[in-house]
């Protein structure tokens, strides 16, 4: 009996967006491809692409030889746990999608084994080809695909053992280096002159393009004010991503497709919320982190007291893991662009929504082009909400000018008011006001004279994410904003403790990215991305 390998692989960009499928028939004696298959499908999941490739990989098996064995591997666990009768199936859009599966071979001739994602790149580049292709109102040619000659590390691992199950991702971090003050030194002007490349902003795919099977054998085609603390270190949370979701069009994959996102747990009280908004982002207004830092023991202990007040108010799902339910839909995902700098921004100034609302500098407007490019070449944004301050406004604009899209606005993405310190540097601060000062650092309830406290930034921002999550449900919308309310979303989304604020950096112009299910839980994909900024 002969025995096949099917490799099959499925993307969204958008989640549900535009999407494909890609497939493999292998065989398993000499790892030689023997069959592609690819084609565009419209706007789905990435469930649903997934499940057609699998279908689609299946019956190109069938035509070489219906009394073969098949070994089925996928990068999604979803699938594989499903189809191995592991998981039930939920989903009303994928049920017929796996009974069709299933008619294909005898369940006795068909295995299914999950593999990482890095060895299933020749699906995953006839999936993105087939998304080119389909964005461009063409179908999927074979004549044209490189994914055989791109994917010898897949072929290598055809007749290797079952892959270890997946673990945690690990996180990656990268300097954003001084190549944006250099090109502009250099007169580099215009979006298109600094066009990162689609394999930028956390992500690993390119964005390579509808329908058809390839018999390789013979050639042939079948029908078928740096605005808060910190702001350096690019550190991507990996794994799950897809920052635009933002990253590739399979990268979503298997964060929707698992829920592995429900790992995170969540705050659902917004008033316990604020209780632990933390003695922390120190502001968006002044890059305060070091100097923060050195109040760091005052500001801790303090938070220590609001913890435990908060023991008794925040609302903690379980931790679910791998037995999450699946078939959640497709989650919001928020992908957190800060605004690019302004005049104060490297001066460190506490710069909030209560002083005089700068607008971009010129390094600021760069960075907002260069931000607007990366966006444009993910093609994932479906909407544009911002802060109504001037800065994120401007960098909003520019995004949504490349992208044709409208810009919203929320007024609870605005940042904390800082009263009688906007304008001042931190060190200004702890010199005028230094009784304030280690008050505002040591609870999230202190205010600076004449401003506004955490608590109160924490109720705000949370009470705009039940909103905007509501009205962008299965939707990738762009939210332009300031340090504290990105930090405070990301802080809800993990229900970290108040200190872990100070232990976060993001940098002007730089992307985060959320999601959040319909179960409740929360997952965070990206943190303080730069790569398009260099």
């Amino acid at each position: 009996m002969r025995e096949f390998i099917v490799e099959a692989d499925g993307g969204s960009r958008g989640n549900p967006g535009p999407a494909g499928y890609g497939s493999v028939v292998i065989d398993a004696a000499t790892g030689e491809t023997l069959m592609e298959a690819a084609e565009y499908i419209g706007v789905a999941t990435n469930n649903v692409a997934e499940y057609k490739g699998l279908v689609a990989g299946l019956k190109a098996a069938r035509r070489l030889d219906p009394a073969a064995s098949v070994r089925v591997r996928m990068d999604s666990k979803l699938v594989v746990e499903q189809m191995s009768g592991r998981w039930k199936i939920k989903h009303p859009a994928m049920k017929p999608l796996a009974a069709e599966a299933a008619r294909v071979f005898p369940p006795s001739q068909v295995t299914y084994e999950w593999i990482p994602r890095e060895r299933n790149k020749h699906a995953d580049r006839l999936a993105n080809e087939a998304m080119d292709a389909g964005k461009g109102g063409e179908r999927w040619s074979p004549s044209a695909s490189t994914a055989d000659l791109d994917a010898g590390a897949a072929r290598t691992a055809a007749t290797s053992g079952p892959a270890d199950p997946p673990g945690d991702a690990a996180a990656g971090a990268a300097k954003a280096r001084a190549a944006l003050a250099e090109a502009l030194g250099a007169g580099t002007s215009g979006p298109d002159a600094s066009a990162p490349s689609a394999s930028g902003m956390g992500g690993s795919q390119t964005w390579p393009a509808a329908s058809g099977t390839a018999d390789v054998r013979g050639g042939t085609s079948g029908a078928g004010g740096s605005d808060g603390p910190g702001g350096s270190d690019g550190t991507s949370v990996a794994g799950t991503t897809d920052v635009a979701g933002a990253g590739g069009a399979t990268d979503v994959a298997d964060a929707s497709d698992v829920a592995d996102a429900a790992d995170a747990t969540v705050v659902t009280d917004a008033a316990g919320a604020s209780d632990v908004a933390g003695a922390a982002d120190a502001t968006d207004a002044a890059d305060v982190t070091a100097a923060a830092d050195a109040s760091a023991a005052t500001a801790v202990g303090g938070a220590e007291r609001g913890d435990r007040r908060a023991a008794g108010s925040v609302a903690r799902t379980p931790s679910v893991g791998w037995g999450a339910s699946a078939d959640l839909g497709a989650p919001a995902t928020f992908v957190l662009l800060r605004h690019g700098e302004t005049a104060l921004t490297p001066q460190k100034r506490f710069s909030g929504s209560g002083g005089s609302d700068p607008s971009l500098s010129d390094v600021g407007r760069e960075q907002a082009r260069r931000a607007a490019a990366a966006f444009a070449a993910r093609g994932t944004i479906q909407a544009i909400v911002s802060s109504p301050l001037r800065r994120c406004r401007e960098t909003a604009h520019a995004v949504a000018a490349r992208l044709g899209l409208d810009v919203g606005v929320e007024e609870g993405l605005r940042e904390t008011d800082f009263g009688a310190w906007e304008g001042l540097t931190f060190g200004e601060v702890r010199e005028r006001h230094p009784e304030q000062l280690t008050a505002w650092l040591a609870s999230p309830e202190a205010a600076p004279p004449g401003g506004e406290s955490f608590a109160a930034v924490a109720h705000r921002v949370a009470a705009a994410r039940d909103r905007l999550t509501k009205a962008y449900a299965g939707r990738t919308v762009l939210l332009v904003t300031h340090v504290t309310p990105i930090k405070t979303l990301v802080r809800l989304a993990l229900g970290a403790p108040p200190e872990s604020l100070f232990r976060m950096e993001l940098a002007a112009a730089s992307v985060s990215a959320v999601a959040y299910y319909a179960d409740g839980n929360a997952s965070l994909r990206l943190l303080n991305d730069t790569s398009h900024l260099r």
